[in-house]
């Protein structure tokens, strides 16, 4: 996506939204003023977390399960906040995620059985934030989970095929969100969403010592953001266009066409094995009864 003037409110909105984070709260301080617009404004939304938070503290004698238990509990709370459908919790190792097929293959299930036309993400290629600071591992690595998991192993039934032959058909995940970007190329007004951004916020007070000053922050960060596009508050997004809009029933089409094509081939697969195993016993037959 290119933008050669000046900065607008980006108006795309998908039906339907899944944000992908590493750690319960990341999804609050990340897009979740936008993920309440588009709630409000008629979409679906889904949360998953790929770990559980549980090193997300500072008292190493603490039970790390109780903590994980604190931090589910917390996230929930501002799922209800928000608006999402719900969340789903993958209880990944905190501090060690690692993009490998394992979880590819968890948020490939998650995604074929919402179906969203967005997935928002942490933008993987961020490993430092500009000179003051460094992307957490896990963020980078459910960055990438998430893009590799939406393009392409979503949209193709070969992969993990014992997904689609349990019903979970293929399914095309249309565009990427990336936040925390470096390269930001779209800004989405949320003046009016703002205020649920902070009520999400206030449920994770196992990680906050200072709402006060945290929302501090975040408003500025906000109206900083909000300025590229003359708004009040804004959220900023490195946005990756899979399909085109105009490819949609294309695309649709092509999606069901390609099941078909599995499915077809499932069949023949299946058919061979059955006339190979015929032939099989047929020839053990002749052996058996030929004079020795």
């Amino acid at each position: 996506m290119t933008d050669d003037g000046p900065h607008q409110d980006h108006g795309w909105r998908p039906a339907r939204f899944m944000v992908i984070a590493a750690h319960p709260d990341d999804a609050d301080f990340g897009p979740a003023a936008t993920c309440a617009r588009w709630i409000a404004e008629g979409s679906h939304g889904w949360l998953v977390c790929c770990t559980s938070g549980d090193q997300g503290g500072e008292d190493p004698d603490i039970d790390p399960l109780e903590l994980a238990a604190t931090r589910e509990a917390e996230q929930r709370i501002a799922v209800e906040a928000i608006g999402y459908d719900g969340v789903t919790f993958l209880h990944g190792p905190d501090g060690a995620l690692a993009n490998d097929l394992a979880l590819r293959e968890q948020l490939v299930r998650e995604i074929r059985t919402f179906r969203p036309d967005a997935v928002l993400a942490t933008d993987p290629e961020t490993v430092f934030h500009g000179r003051h600071g460094v992307n957490h591992t896990d963020h980078r690595a459910a960055g990438m989970a998430a893009a590799d998991a939406s393009y392409p192993a979503s949209r193709n039934p070969m992969a993990f095929p014992w997904l689609a032959r349990g019903g979970l058909a293929a399914h095309r995940v249309r565009r990427l969100y990336l936040f925390w970007s470096n390269q930001p190329d779209a800004w989405i007004d949320v003046t009016d969403t703002l205020d649920r951004k902070f009520e999400a916020l206030r449920a994770h007070a196992s990680q906050i010592d200072d709402m006060d000053a945290l929302f501090v922050r975040v408003r500025e960060r906000a109206a900083e953001a909000g300025a590229a596009i003359g708004v009040t508050a804004a959220e900023a997004f490195r946005v990756i266009v899979i399909d085109e809009d105009e490819a949609e029933d294309e695309a649709a089409a092509e999606e069901t066409a390609e099941t078909a094509r599995y499915s077809a081939a499932l069949t023949r697969t299946s058919r061979n094995r059955s006339a190979i195993s015929a032939s099989f016993g047929q020839w053990r037959m002749r052996i058996g009864s030929s004079p020795a």
